[in-house]
């Protein structure tokens, strides 16, 4: 696997500040219901990461009948960064149509901040190549699925494959942490930008949660820190083998503004990545459900089910 060139040299400084600094524990949640599925085999709390701590765990959702080691995708929830779990878990429906899904957790805002974020996505993508053959997955096949702040940590994914400095430390630092497809709504891809939208003239049409959310991950005033910025955005790491993108916005999405999403998919066609943008008219943050599941579906059995040859992002 070849590592790309052209990276930022402020990021090893950058992250490696962020990651010095002190963490808080997390305070106990009442976790909310788990997704239930029909004629699935579901694996709870599987531990795939420790860190400082805290204990990582991820749902696994498998077909009860398999044939075949299964393409895998992973689900990111959202909450900006500082909220949810991985019991909200929508993208469980995919499995009746033949997939493995591993819903994670990951350290929130409140526990670390950025890069600890992207740093547990990362473990995860590796934990389940290093567990492909024990729960009957194919290492080669790996997407991920991600909403709102989910929804950035998955673009994340896909445009940082190889950058050492958002890897983490830990287990199963020999597997790749590469995906092969990423399913992006509602995420947003130049945070430095949102937050200038969020705190410009237009901001007072923005989700008020915006500013503070950004905050919170980055450390402090966006503008100040813009370097941190620049290397939580996905835009900052986009080159030609990126994984394919499919993209799906609100139209009238006051989180994250569909402008900036159109730019970020602009960013990923130019640099020649397979990118699909699908804007839902009239619709806002909470754009997805049942209604996109053929066009998700199609994006993953595309990707995901395909011959894998000797060029594949999977080790």
């Amino acid at each position: 696997m070849h590592q790309r060139q052209d990276r930022r040299p402020w990021l090893v400084v950058t992250i490696a500040s962020v990651v010095l600094w002190s963490q808080i524990a997390e305070p106990i949640l009442a976790k909310p219901r788990p997704a239930e599925i029909t004629n699935a085999a579901v694996q709870r709390d599987l531990v795939y990461k420790r860190v400082n701590g805290t204990v990582l765990t991820l749902d696994l959702y498998c077909p009860e009948k398999v044939s075949s080691p299964l393409p895998a995708i992973i689900w990111i929830h959202g909450g900006g960064w500082y909220s949810g779990r991985k019991e909200q878990c929508p993208a469980v429906r995919i499995v009746d149509e033949g997939y493995a899904l591993a819903s994670i957790d990951y350290r929130l805002t409140k526990v670390a901040p950025f890069p600890a974020q992207i740093e547990d996505c990362k473990a995860a993508v590796r934990w389940l190549r290093a567990n492909a053959s024990k729960y009957n997955l194919d290492p080669d096949r790996i997407g991920v699925w991600g909403f709102s702040a989910g929804g950035h940590l998955a673009a994340l994914l896909g445009t940082s494959g190889g950058v050492k400095e958002l890897e983490g430390t830990g287990d199963n630092m020999s597997y790749s942490s590469r995906v092969q497809a990423v399913c992006v709504v509602s995420g947003p891809g130049d945070l430095l930008q949102l937050y200038r939208d969020a705190t410009g003239p237009s901001g007072a049409e923005m989700n008020p949660k915006v500013k503070p959310a950004l905050e919170a991950l980055i450390g402090g005033p966006v503008e100040e820190y813009k370097t941190r910025a620049m290397a939580a955005s996905p835009i900052s790491y986009i080159s030609k083998d990126d994984p394919p993108f499919l993209i799906i916005q609100g139209e009238n999405d006051p989180t994250v503004p569909v402008g900036l999403t159109q730019s970020f998919f602009a960013a990923l066609k130019a640099a020649g990545v397979d990118a699909t943008l699908k804007i839902a008219p009239g619709r806002g943050h909470g754009v997805g459900g049942p209604k996109f599941d053929p066009v998700i579906k199609a994006f993953f059995d595309k990707y995901l089910r395909k011959t894998q040859g000797s060029d594949s992002n999977g080790g």
